[in-house]
């Protein structure tokens, strides 16, 4: 049976919070509105753009929204154009990437990113080989919907009971829990250890290390 571990990006690979606050603070400038401050920006990180304008300016109606994750893009294009973006790994993440792939696992990712700043990504830290199925933002619903998880599941020909999401956000809890997959938490993310809890996560790690642990004690194996 085919073994799959989808992994969400930000937040839980890299650690993009600094990119995404500033890209925000600027859209929200040009807009002539307030900016969110960093911590209500966090929450909404795995958010689809949209979906997160909508949770950040919910006074606004559509159309509002879908114009400020424009200029979210144009800003967060502009950085990347200076040269100020930076997606620096997490301690112990490209290990545990590696760690599993040579344990057998087929990995993949769910990310609120675009197909070019996930791709971005992973080239800029070698780790895109790894990768059999990369799902974003850009052919899919917002998480918690299930989506991403399912179609990477049909990539990989992997089953439901041999797959785990693994992500920082409750958001990534809700969307395992909705795909019927095994939920892993990282306490090293956007969100807090209760509210993974409260949204589902079967297992929360403190250390990428902790994962591989856990898969080789919990059936995975």
């Amino acid at each position: 049976m085919s073994r799959l571990a989808i992994f969400d990006c930000d937040g839980t690979l890299v650690d993009s919070q600094a990119n995404i606050c500033r890209a925000m603070t600027d859209c929200f400038v040009a807009a002539k509105l307030e900016p969110p401050s960093p911590e209500a920006t966090r929450r909404v990180v795995g958010l689809n753009l949209v979906e997160a304008m909508r949770v950040l300016h919910p006074d606004a109606g559509r159309d509002f929204h879908v114009n400020l994750a424009d200029l979210y893009r144009q800003a967060f294009g502009r950085l990347r154009q200076q040269g100020l973006v930076e997606d620096p790994l997490f301690e112990g993440a490209a290990e545990l990437v590696r760690a599993l792939d040579a344990d057998g696992w087929l990995l993949g990712v769910a990310t609120g990113k675009s197909d070019r700043g996930l791709l971005h990504c992973l080239e800029q830290h070698g780790l895109r080989s790894h990768f059999i199925t990369l799902q974003t933002a850009d052919r899919h619903p917002s998480k918690p919907h299930p989506s991403m998880i399912e179609a990477a599941i049909a990539d990989a020909g992997a089953e439901r009971v041999a797959t785990m999401m693994i992500g920082d956000t409750s958001f990534d809890m809700m969307m395992a829990k909705a795909a019927g997959v095994t939920a892993v938490g990282v306490a090293w993310g956007y969100h807090a250890d209760e509210e993974l809890a409260a949204a589902g996560a079967d297992f929360i790690a403190r250390h990428p290390s902790d994962i591989v642990a856990f898969t080789r004690t919990e059936g995975f194996a």
